[in-house]
C-alpha cells in the first residue's frame, strides 16, 4: 500500500482531504448533531446562505417577466456582485458567494451571447446530469461518492465499504441525491425545450433550496445510523463490501 510519504502519497492525502472537506461543504459535518431547525439553517449556509441562493435567481425571474432580457441579467449578476461585497466589508469568508456569484455571471453571459433566455440555466442543468451520471457511477461502482466523501470526513477512509449495513446505507443515499437532480431534469428539461423561461426560473427555485434541505437532514439522519461510533472510529467491518 502507497505510503503518503512515498512518491503519489502527497496526491494521494490531498484527494482525501478534498473528498472529506466536500462533505463538510455539503453539510455532512453536522451529521453528528442534534436535528434541529438550527443545524439545519447552519447547513445550507444560514439566512445570509439562502438569500444568496435565492435572491439573484428570484430577481432574474421577477425582472424577465417585466422588462428585456439584458436587464433582467444585469440586476440578477449585480445582486451577486453586492452579495460578495457585503460579504467583504463584514470581513466573512467570501467562497460561498464568489461561487454563486461565477455561476451567475456564466449563466447569464452565455444568455447573452445566445439571445436566449432559456440559456441562463443551462449551467444548472448540466450540473444536474453531471451529479446524476456521477453519483449512478458511482454505485454502480460500488463506491458510492456519498460514502467515499463521508468516510473521509469521519476519518475512516475506505473501511466502511467492508460493513454491510454502511455500505447498503451509503448506496441509497447517494441513490437519493441521483433521484433529486434527475427530478429537477425531468421537470426543467421540458420547461427549457418550450422556451418557458418564467416558469424554468420559478421551478429552479422551488426545486432547489426547498427539497435540498429535506434531503440533507434525511441524510444525516442515515449517516448518524450507518455511523453511530461517530467521527474518528475505523471500523474494519466483516465481508467484501456488497454482499448479501
Amino acid at each position: 500500500m502507497t505510503d503518503d510519504r512515498e512518491p503519489g502519497g502527497t496526491d494521494r492525502a490531498a484527494a482525501q482531504a478534498a473528498l472529506a472537506a466536500a462533505a463538510a461543504r455539503a453539510g455532512f459535518a453536522n451529521a453528528a448533531d442534534p436535528v434541529t431547525g438550527r443545524s439545519v439553517l447552519q447547513a445550507v449556509g444560514g439566512v445570509r446562505g439562502i438569500l444568496e441562493a435565492v435572491i439573484p435567481g428570484f430577481a432574474f425571474v421577477l425582472l424577465f417577466s417585466i422588462s428585456t432580457l439584458p436587464v433582467a441579467l444585469g440586476v440578477s449578476v449585480g445582486m451577486a456582485v453586492l452579495l460578495v461585497v457585503a460579504r467583504v466589508v463584514q470581513r466573512s469568508p467570501v467562497s460561498p458567494a464568489l461561487g454563486g456569484l461565477l455561476g451567475t455571471a456564466l449563466s447569464a453571459g452565455l444568455a447573452l451571447w445566445t439571445g436566449r433566455a432559456e440559456d441562463n440555466f443551462v449551467l444548472g442543468l448540466w450540473i444536474n446530469v453531471i451529479i446524476v451520471a456521477a453519483f449512478l457511477i458511482s454505485v454502480l461502482a460500488g463506491w458510492p461518492l456519498i460514502g467515499v466523501a463521508v468516510g473521509f470526513l469521519y476519518e475512516e477512509g475506505t473501511a466502511w465499504r467492508r460493513n454491510k449495513r454502511k455500505f447498503r446505507a451509503m448506496q441509497w443515499i447517494t441513490l437519493a441525491w441521483v433521484a433529486l437532480s434527475a427530478a429537477r431534469l425531468a421537470v426543467q428539461v421540458p420547461l427549457f425545450l418550450s422556451h418557458q423561461v418564467a416558469l424554468l426560473g420559478t421551478f429552479k427555485l422551488l426545486m432547489g433550496l426547498p427539497l435540498y434541505a429535506p434531503l440533507l437532514v434525511v441524510s444525516w439522519l442515515v449517516v448518524r445510523a450507518a455511523f453511530p461510533e461517530g467521527p474518528g472510529h475505523r471500523d474494519a467491518g466483516a465481508g467484501p463490501a456488497g454482499q448479501s
